[in-house]
């Protein structure tokens, strides 16, 4: 399984039953494809899908059938299609219960930067402003590094900011963060990874969850 896949497996154990839930461009398009067994959840595409379903077969894509980033998607029974304005009245009115957000970076007090890169062309903000301020819970996918190495959980953001809105959980193929008042709380290291591994490729400061490290040193004594 990638690094990815291992993201949005772990993003769709944050969601319940019952729960509307956008899924952004990148790394959220691949939790439909990891949303547990014994959970009803209504996948919400901005482009004007609610229902959307698992990533189709070959045999079963449709081009009229596409996601917000252009993706061929499946539809579950019951699905609805509407116009982009009932879209973001959607999004606006509260009606989305979780967002699950790909970000360029994420800072030590939980805002993110996800639409621009200075000195490159933007061809418009998207719906991510809106998903942050009008979702109850927003989750951040994304990986814990670029490819260069640099650490996307900065001290400061380099990007222009989404929102102040903050947001709930970040979740990296290394950690899960959670967002309290003070800033990042480390509540879950990977399998593989130390405090130390996820400590070394993180800029941001962060907290470390009693849970957290109690888990770490059980699994150490198991191994022993």
């Amino acid at each position: 399984m990638s690094e990815k896949h291992v993201i949005a497996k772990r993003a769709g154990l944050a969601l319940e039953d019952g729960d509307i839930v956008n899924l952004g461009i990148g790394i959220p398009t691949l939790v439909a494809d990891f949303v547990p067994e014994g959970i009803k959840v209504y996948l919400h595409s901005e482009n004007g899908i609610l229902g959307v379903g698992s990533t189709p077969q070959a045999d079963e894509v449709d081009k009229n059938l596409v996601n917000a980033g252009k993706l061929p998607v499946t539809i579950e029974e019951g699905a609805s299609f509407f116009d982009s304005a009932s879209s973001f009245a959607m999004i606006r009115g509260g009606h989305v219960d979780v967002s699950i957000l790909g970000v360029l970076q994420v800072d030590e007090k939980g805002r993110v930067a996800n639409w621009a890169v200075p000195g490159k062309s933007v061809l418009g903000v998207g719906g991510a402003m809106d998903l942050l301020e009008g979702s109850r819970k927003v989750i951040v996918t994304t990986l814990h590094t670029t490819k260069e190495g640099e650490s996307k959980i900065v001290k400061e953001l380099q990007y222009p900011i989404t929102s102040l809105r903050k947001v709930d959980l970040i979740i990296t193929e290394l950690a899960v963060f959670e967002v309290d008042e003070e800033g990042l709380v480390l509540i879950e290291v990977l399998p593989g990874q130390t405090i130390e591994s996820v400590k070394a490729k993180t800029d941001a400061r962060f907290m470390i969850a009693l849970s957290c490290r109690e888990s770490l040193e059980n699994e150490r004594r198991v191994k022993q």
